[in-house]
């Protein structure tokens, strides 16, 4: 059924192509007139589109019409008669020219007859070939040789009918719409049908050796893309995809891996002249996709042979410079001088093949030798042609990644031995391994640092010298980083130090000569990376030369440094260096924040913590001096925010550390370290509050709000309930000096103060909340003390008697009338707020507690003591409150008689 549908769509194809050629052999009649002389006696009308170029002055009005055809260029040429004023009227006849009309959309019956019917005649011509075969083989009409014959034969057919149309095209004046390639098409199908004919012969009959059928493979597609300079990118496509998946479709027992990256060579050069020749930037791309994908099986071979694959992407590598890289030898022309995609994007693949060779083979020295090639290479394209300088950065990560992935492996025949002039650093002299990977930093180091250095002032694109100057600056750091854990083992060594130091000797001196050069693009950029590079040598140096958490606190110094020098040279990169710096020291402690490890000690205060938290909090602040001496910006409150993060977990590490016995992951707190963060949370959001008045900085704000949340949080759920003596079975050591007096009462007092320090700055309802839990811990205070005095330790023990609900009672009105009376004597409406609350809990407490539980004696004392507190108070606000209010109006009332 479906071939009757194929051989019906091809007939009708057939007759509307056969329409579409008469309609085109009548209008080229109708132009063969035309030219013949017939339109030359009718007026020129003037253009509908106006013209690419504009007119000289003098031109005349006619000329502005250009010419069809050759031989009617003297009928637009001006007249002897034509006055002398023609130049100054054809100006003025300019703007009455009609805009030009929009191109007319074609219509869907120009759209079947000259695209789709042509498109899906091509594809029935190749699905014909392949149905014949599968007819011959089904009803077994023709032996399997001559199916083949006959597919070949097709095959040739269409081929032949591809060249003989696109010869008889001829190419007309007129504008018309885009219509399918006919010629392209049947050329397509005619490779598509030599490419299964090809192959069915090989794998259903097997009438070829592989090798054969490989060679035979390679010449269709290698052919399909010859066949492209003629006929287009369709055919191109199709071309590429045949040629890298041939190898795909012919297996063989014994595969040939120099055959296979031979013929790939070859393929990848065709796509590659092809891509050049026509500007194809898409054909490019995927021809290096595909070339990328055959690199892959490096993979499944321990170790795979490092010969024919490092061949590979040598010469995809050296033909990519050649035909691809945009003013390089014989590749595309150069607009400008800055970075260009494929340029650079097709020397990082082959360099990323080079990569994955040296990986799967565990660096072997071949693989070695030919990435560190392929590198040198990049660089020496990259100098020459600003268009591949993309590359660089990519080739220096390339670097950096083999390297570092080299430190870390674990191979035992690498560690170096002991003792020797330089402990610790200096490899065997039998290891080869560790020999070449040295010599290899040792040259990627210098030809990365000088060309990064060298490249400055020589691009008119800002672009280009930043990129070769960051590369110049992260292979060092990663190379010297890399040996030294791979060599010292990440332990201290001084020679490594001694190495960091002069690393950091040569990006200053660099530092300082691009300083003084006049202005160039890209300059200030390139120097400010130089000093970054100087700042991380030297933190490096400092790691290497110190033992424990000396990284962090190297790092934390060094963005200090860069702050500093910021104020120095007013480079806006070193701000931004600072905050990352900054950001790094955050970062490393969420890895282990006791920094130096079990090596912290048990010490209180005085331990690895001080060192590691204190030192960068130091840092930290610091940087955020010089910082802001130049504006406030992302930068500066990113170290500002650092500054306060390693101050708080200073703090709270340290007391954490104290309490537990220097076991900082211990599981739960107590009442005691509970108790401490409170505290030292108050009165940090004490210090950030006045802070905040001078700096005015939103770090320093939000941070104050966040640490009176946290304070708040951990009073609430923490001293209140989660830790409370009363409701559980903690032992409270000493009568007045103990564990309540730090966990109550010096909390109540820095809330307090902390609610004085945002008066009259933020919301009253901030500050009134802050003093509210204020008095509650207070409250809270007095009581447990109370019950501490009557229990014992263990406040949750025994029985409550009518002497202890009694005490209670007394010293609720007791603190309530204290704090009226400091209300009075200060004029603080607040705190004569809280002896109201105070009071009315106390009242409270009386009338629904006391008069249930309290007998005898201590019933009437509690109530006749709750009346007399309450007159008393009655009679102070009527004779001093009031009174003083009065006095105070009294000069501003008028006088009465």
């Amino acid at each position: 059924m479906f071939e009757l549908v194929a051989i019906a769509i091809a007939v009708i194809a057939l007759v509307v192509a056969r329409k579409a050629s008469d309609q085109a052999a009548t209008l080229r009649a109708r132009l063969d007139a035309l030219e013949a002389g017939g339109w030359r006696a009718q007026p020129i009308p003037p253009p509908l589109v106006a013209p690419l170029v504009p007119e000289p002055v003098g031109a005349s009005e006619s000329a502005t019409v250009a010419p069809p055809i050759e031989a009617t260029a003297p009928l637009h040429e001006a007249p002897p008669s034509v006055p002398d004023d023609a130049s100054e009227q054809a100006p003025a006849a300019a703007p009455a020219m009609p805009p030009p009309l929009p191109p007319a959309s074609p219509g869907f019956e120009e759209r079947v007859g000259t695209r789709w019917v042509v498109w899906l005649g091509g594809l029935t011509l190749a699905l014909g070939g392949f149905f014949m075969v599968r007819y011959s083989i089904d009803a077994g009409l023709l032996g399997p040789g001559v199916r083949t014959l006959l597919g070949g034969a097709f095959a040739l057919a269409l081929l032949a009918a591809g060249e003989w149309t696109r010869r008889r095209e001829t190419t007309s004046s007129i504008q018309v719409l885009p219509m399918a390639n006919i010629p392209a098409i049947l050329t397509a199908a005619g490779t598509a049908v030599a490419f299964a004919t090809v192959y069915a012969a090989y794998a259903l009959y097997d009438f070829l050796a592989p090798a054969s059928a490989f060679i035979l493979l390679g010449l269709v597609a290698l052919g399909t893309l010859a066949a492209a300079l003629l006929h287009g990118p369709v055919l191109a496509g199709l071309g590429i995809v045949a040629a890298f998946g041939t190898p795909l479709l012919v297996s063989s027992e014994k595969p040939d891996l120099w055959a296979l990256y031979i013929y790939l060579v070859v393929v990848t050069a065709a796509a590659f002249g092809l891509a050049r020749i026509r500007l194809w930037s898409w054909l490019a791309v995927t021809t290096i996709v595909l070339a990328l994908i055959w690199i892959l099986p490096v993979v499944k071979f321990d170790p795979p042979t490092v010969g024919p694959y490092g061949f590979h992407v040598i010469a995809g590598f050296a033909l990519a410079a050649l035909l691809v890289v945009c003013g390089f030898l014989f590749g595309p022309s150069a607009d400008d001088d800055r970075p260009e995609p494929v340029s650079s994007g097709s020397l990082a693949a082959y360099m990323f093949g080079a990569m994955l060779i040296v990986l799967a083979s565990f660096h072997a020295d071949a693989a070695i030798v030919v990435f560190a090639v392929l590198t040198a290479a990049t660089l020496l394209v990259a100098w020459r042609a600003p268009a591949a300088t993309g590359a660089v950065a990519i080739a220096a990560a390339f670097v950096g990644i083999v390297f570092l992935e080299w430190a870390v492996r674990a191979n035992p025949d690498m560690l170096v031995l002991p003792g020797g002039p330089l402990p610790g650093i200096g490899p065997s002299a039998t290891d080869s391994s560790i020999s070449l990977h040295l010599v290899t930093a040792a040259f990627f180091a210098a030809g990365f640092g000088g060309a990064g250095f060298f490249a400055q002032g020589r691009s008119s694109n800002a672009m280009v010298p930043v990129i070769w100057s960051a590369a110049g600056v992260f292979t060092p750091l990663a190379l010297l980083i890399a040996l030294y854990a791979r060599i010292a083992h990440l332990d201290r060594s001084i020679p490594f130090a001694i190495l960091a130091v002069l690393l950091a000797a040569s990006f200053a001196a660099a530092t300082e000569v691009l300083t003084r050069r006049d202005l160039r693009p890209g300059l200030t950029a390139s120097t400010a990376l130089s000093a970054t590079g100087t700042l991380a040598a030297l933190a490096l140096a400092l790691t290497f030369a110190l033992d424990k958490g000396w990284l962090t606190i190297a790092l934390a110094l060094t963005s200090a440094g860069a702050a500093w020098v910021s104020t120095q040279r007013p480079i806006p990169f070193l701000r931004v260096l600072s905050s990352i710096l900054a950001g790094i020291v955050v970062l490393r402690i969420g890895y282990e924040p006791r920094i130096a490890g079990a090596a912290a000690g048990t010490t209180p205060i005085f331990n690895w913590l001080l060192w590691g938290y204190g030192v960068p909090a130091l840092s930290f602040w610091a940087g955020s001096l010089f910082l802001r001496r130049r504006g406030d910006d992302a930068s500066l409150r990113s170290v500002e925010a650092a500054a306060i993060l390693f101050t708080v977990l200073l703090v709270f590490l340290e007391i954490r550390h104290a309490v537990n016995g220097g076991d900082i992951y211990r599981a739960n707190a107590g009442l005691t370290e509970t108790a401490l963060q409170v505290c030292a949370a108050l009165a940090m959001a004490i210090g950030l509050e006045r802070l905040l008045v001078r700096s005015g900085s939103i770090v320093h704000n939000i941070s104050a709000i966040l640490l009176t949340l946290f304070a708040g949080a951990a009073a609430l759920f923490g001293l209140l309930f989660l830790d409370n003596p009363v409701v559980w079975h903690i032992v409270i050591r000493g009568e007045f000096i103990n564990e309540l007096l730090l966990g109550y009462a010096i909390p109540a007092v820095l809330a307090l103060l902390l609610s004085y320090a945002v008066a009259g700055r933020r919301p009253p309802a901030y500050g009134n909340t802050i003093a509210a839990g204020a008095l509650v811990l207070a409250l809270a205070y007095v009581t447990f003390e109370i019950r501490r005095l009557y229990h014992g330790p263990v406040l949750n023990s025994g029985a409550t008697f009518d002497v202890e609900q009694y005490t209670y009672s007394i010293a609720w009105l007791a603190f309530g009338v204290l704090l009226l009376t400091i209300g009075i004597f200060v004029n603080s409406q607040r705190a004569r707020l809280a002896s109201a609350a105070v009071i009315a809990l106390t009242i409270g407490k009386v009338f629904l507690i006391d008069l249930s539980t309290l007998t005898g004696v201590y019933r009437a004392l509690s109530f006749m003591g709750l009346g007399l507190v309450l007159v008393a108070i009655g009679w102070f606000y009527q004779k001093v409150l009031f009174r003083r209010a009065a006095s105070s109006a009294a000069p501003a009332a008028p006088a009465t008689t």
